[in-house]
């Protein structure tokens, strides 16, 4: 929810606090005009997984009816659930940019609890992460939207079409856009990704996949090298080395996610 356009607080996106119910909308909006400029260029079986926080923040009854959609944050694979080989795209919606980047509008990697994540020595966020995945299993991503500071991060590692939805003044602050420029922009943006769909390239980071995740609790570091390869590089800092990115990404979720003191 953090990169959907008219978004400028954290409260917007937290189911309490203030105008989260709109901020609910601006993002279901948002997901909408995507679907359309797509299926305005043909037929198409689009899946949207929601991704954000809880992962139960779109309004389904208010979706396209021609989408399915994937609601709840248990799942192995959390925003890249049901991707595979089988899809011809990835578009990402709402996004921001990683933890630590000093301009970034609510800026983090997953939960606060992760101060950096690498795959093979290249530093990543949210994006990157969900990029390299969807490019192990040969899916490019053709479109990107998102704050200022994550297009201009996003777009040095990942050939796309970007949409910047506001300008990231602070962290906790934003130049917004209005929401229906942003629409507008998304649905040109789509149709462009579409026409050069042929020529779109996955990104991948090849394999094995060596992950170095830093966390903000020396405490985590030292639980999780109870996991079979995963070594404490010093207090805040693992390393482990997984044979593909399917497997890469299960364990960095488990770790951000689910393993805490």
């Amino acid at each position: 929810m953090e990169g959907i356009g008219g978004i400028g607080t954290s409260a917007m996106t937290n189911a309490t606090g203030k105008d989260y119910a709109l901020g609910r909308k601006l993002m279901t909006d948002e997901v909408n005009a995507v679907v359309a400029a797509i299926l305005q260029r043909g037929p198409a079986d689009i899946v949207v997984n929601d991704s954000h926080g809880d992962m139960q923040n779109l309004l389904h009854t208010e979706l396209d009816p021609r989408v399915t959609y994937t609601q709840g944050a248990i799942k192995p694979l959390g925003m890249v659930e049901g991707l595979d080989s089988t899809f011809a795209a990835a578009i990402f919606v709402g996004y921001h940019s990683r933890a630590g980047t000093p301009n970034g509008f609510l800026a983090h990697t997953g939960t606060g609890s992760v101060k950096g994540l690498w795959l093979n020595d290249t530093e990543v966020g949210e994006g990157e992460l969900n990029a390299a995945y969807a490019g192990s299993v040969g899916v490019p991503v053709i479109v990107a939207s998102g704050d200022s500071a994550f297009v201009e991060q996003f777009t040095r590692t990942v050939k796309v079409e970007a949409v910047a939805t506001k300008h990231a003044v602070t962290p906790q602050a934003a130049r917004l856009l209005h929401p229906q420029v942003v629409r507008e922009r998304l649905a040109a943006a789509v149709g462009r990704a579409i026409a050069n769909r042929p020529s779109a390239k996955p990104w991948v980071i090849g394999k094995p996949v060596r992950v170095r995740l830093r966390l903000s609790d020396v405490t985590v570091t030292q639980i999780l090298q109870a996991i079979p390869g995963v070594r404490q590089v010093d207090g805040f800092t693992v390393e482990f080395t997984a044979p593909t990115m399917g497997d890469a990404y299960r364990l960095i979720r488990l770790m951000y996610r689910f393993v805490s003191v």
